[in-house]
């Protein structure tokens, strides 16, 4: 009661409803997308924009608010579908929850235009919607009009596309829901491998929970488990929108069942995961040194150990300073990594490499060590010359030019680390870097091994040479990577730049034989050469991406040339958050005989990954009135296409592929 009598205040603190000469404090707009045609359904967003420190609700306000209504003054014929809210954004106010939006924002829904609609399409709506400070609540209050001509074809699909990006997406796997004293529990189907931020339930329907209440989560399997707390009555379904802590949003719709418990909390970290990654992480990083792009690395400290002589206590700092600046190297790039993770992106390790600047930077430095190898100049930090300043960059040094490199365990270790909270992920990257630092550790600190090690002598400058190979070698792969993806023109920047580096290092290994220093000068230069080439690199090119069963990109070109070469085609569309569609890729797309049968009647494989809401399959999926995934197709030349069941089987494929052999 103490909440209703709250809003009642802050409304009657307000002047009364907005006139429609008066400013509003959340400005609306009708904005139409489609073709205008008699009978055809076309997309329509009200969009909302709020002045600085004002803010809209959501469908369900929360403790106080109101929702956005809108009466429609249609024509006979037309009709308004349901409003279509993005995510919202969670604001506490005096103790209250409220569900809002505080910046600009695009309510869609799709209309259908009347069958005898002749000249001009007239659409009035009334709205009336709430706009509050944190202080001040004013009712507002404006008919929206849009005259469109019929006929006419608005294209507002750039802008439309980044709308449709913010809505939750429908979950087709079935969720549960039971009531445990004053707890909600809510059993939601999301993949183990779906990365979560600070994930939260916003209900859909006001009553079921407390809104200020806290909220926690827990992984069982497959499953993501919510606690909530109770509030009132005893619902016959539960609906609502789990937020996954970076924007995107699953809607769900849970019916009374079973809720598996155990799991491990959210935030907490399962240390029995937690030590088998780390484990991962030692030997996967040790056995990372054997890799050419970090090998050369290590043999040269070896080596300048075996110069450095006698001096135990010197060599175990160098070497500790060595690792220090391997552990902080892979945890500064896998802090990096989580952090764009959380942002939305679905990235990996060695995701840096990804975007030509980096790789052109990776291919520098490659470069020059591989001319320092050769004696072509002196590099201080990989002569230790500078210690232990010198060792700490040298395994800041190994550990980026270790990540294009991919070794036993690391894919296991480094897969586990990106389920786990950001303390146990952020511990085994760091387990990384100790391990591409043992070698080193070792030779320092056991003086068996170091008395092991070989005398000083003309060795050292023939094993230089040799080490020069693979490194070599690194900087041809960089270069072919840059092209990948980058282009032909990211090419011809690279070997320019290999080329400016290397006239500029030749240079500076003259002066340094003359006995002349111009190694800060040197170093000034290189930086504008990489600055200047990376300003000249073009934007990464799409990657392809990778889909079981040999299945290529989907777009609805590669379905009509498919076709027009007289091939069948089967499309299915994914997402990584689907459960559903994890489970019929591996029970019935993926599978041997499948594959088999598609290869013999030639069938077309082609996968729409819709993780990220790509906007083409989003409108795809509009078109044939479908809100998510799963969605399979199967197109026969001359056919129409056929949708299969959201449940796959694989007889249920075998048998269409023999049909079109027929």
């Amino acid at each position: 009661m103490l909440r209703f009598l709250l809003l009642l205040l802050l409304l009657l603190a307000t002047p009364a409803v907005a006139s429609q000469d008066r400013p509003v404090h959340i400005y609306p707009e009708l904005i139409l997308n489609g073709d205008v045609q008699p009978g055809k359904e076309i997309e329509l967003a009200i969009l909302m924009i709020p002045e600085p420190g004002w803010h809209g609700y959501w469908r369900n306000p929360g403790d106080a608010g109101l929702p956005m209504k809108i009466e429609w003054v249609a024509p006979k014929g037309l009709t308004v579908g349901e409003l279509r809210y993005p995510v919202p954004q969670r604001l506490t106010i005096a103790g209250l929850m409220n569900y809002v939006y505080e910046g600009p924002y695009a309510v869609l829904t799709r209309i259908k235009v009347p069958s005898d609609a002749q000249d001009l399409l007239h659409i009035v709506g009334n709205a009336n919607w709430l706009a509050c400070t944190d202080k001040v609540c004013v009712p507002e209050s404006k008919v929206l009009n849009l005259r469109i001509p019929i006929g006419a074809r608005v294209d507002e699909n750039e802008r439309f596309d980044q709308w449709r990006q913010l809505l939750p997406r429908p979950l087709v796997s079935p969720a549960h829901f039971e009531l445990a004293r004053d707890k909600l529990r809510v059993a939601i189907p999301l993949p183990a491998t779906v990365a979560l931020g600070e994930p939260y339930v916003f209900p859909l329907q006001d009553g079921p929970v407390d809104y200020a209440a806290p909220q926690s989560f827990r992984r069982v399997g497959d499953t993501l488990v919510a606690d909530l707390k109770r509030k009132r009555g005893e619902p016959a379904r539960f609906a609502g929108v789990l937020a996954l802590g970076d924007g995107r949003g699953l809607e769900f719709t849970a019916l009374p069942g079973d809720v598996p418990g155990g799991g491990i909390a959210i935030g907490a970290i399962d240390l029995g995961v937690l030590w088998w990654a780390v484990l991962g992480a030692l030997a996967g990083g040790l056995l990372l040194n054997l890799m050419p792009c970090v090998f050369p690395i290590l043999a040269l400290k070896a080596a300048h150990l075996a110069k450095a002589g006698g001096d135990e206590r010197e060599t175990r700092r160098d070497a500790l300073a060595y690792a220090a600046g391997a552990v902080i190297g892979t945890g500064a790039l896998g802090a990096v990594l989580m952090a764009i993770r959380a942002g939305g992106s679905a990235v990996g390790w060695a995701f840096q490499l990804q975007d030509p600047r980096t790789i052109l930077i990776l291919l520098l430095l490659v470069t020059a060590i591989t001319l320092n190898l050769l004696k072509a100049f002196t590099l201080p930090v990989l002569a230790g010359t500078v210690r232990p300043a010198g060792s700490f960059g040298t395994g800041a040094l190994a550990a980026f030019v270790a990540t294009p490199c991919a070794g036993p365990f690391l894919g296991t270790a480094l897969g586990a680390a990106l389920l786990l909270p950001v303390a146990g992920a952020m511990i085994v990257f760091a387990a990384l870097g100790l391990g591409l630092a043992i070698p080193f550790l070792a030779i320092a600190f056991i003086p068996a091994l170091r008395r092991r090690m070989p005398k000083p002598g003309p060795w050292m400058a023939r094993l230089q040479r040799i080490l020069a190979i693979p490194m070599a070698l690194t900087a041809a792969a960089c270069l072919w990577l840059l092209w990948r993806t980058g282009g032909t023109q990211a090419l011809v920047v690279g070997v320019f730049a290999v080329i400016g580096l290397a006239g500029l290092l030749l240079t500076l290994g003259l002066a340094q034989r003359r006995g002349r220093t111009l190694g800060w000068l040197a170093f000034a230069a290189a930086i504008v050469l990489a600055s200047g080439a990376a300003m000249k690199l073009p934007g990464a090119l799409p990657a392809s991406s990778r889909a079981i069963a040999g299945a290529q990109p989907w777009s609805e070109a590669a379905v009509a040339a498919n076709l027009a070469q007289g091939k069948p085609v089967f499309v299915y569309f994914t997402a990584d958050w689907c459960l559903t569609c994890k489970a019929n890729e591996a029970a019935a797309i993926d599978r041997a005989a499948v594959r088999a049968a598609f290869s013999q009647a030639d069938v077309e494989v082609l996968t729409g990954d819709w993780t990220n809401g790509d906007p083409a399959i989003t409108r795809f999926l509009d078109s044939r009135g479908r809100a998510g995934v799963p969605l399979y197709l199967w197109y026969e030349p001359g056919k129409q296409a056929e949708e299969l069941p959201q449940v796959l089987t694989t007889d249920m494929l075998i048998s269409r592929a023999r049909r079109s052999r027929r």
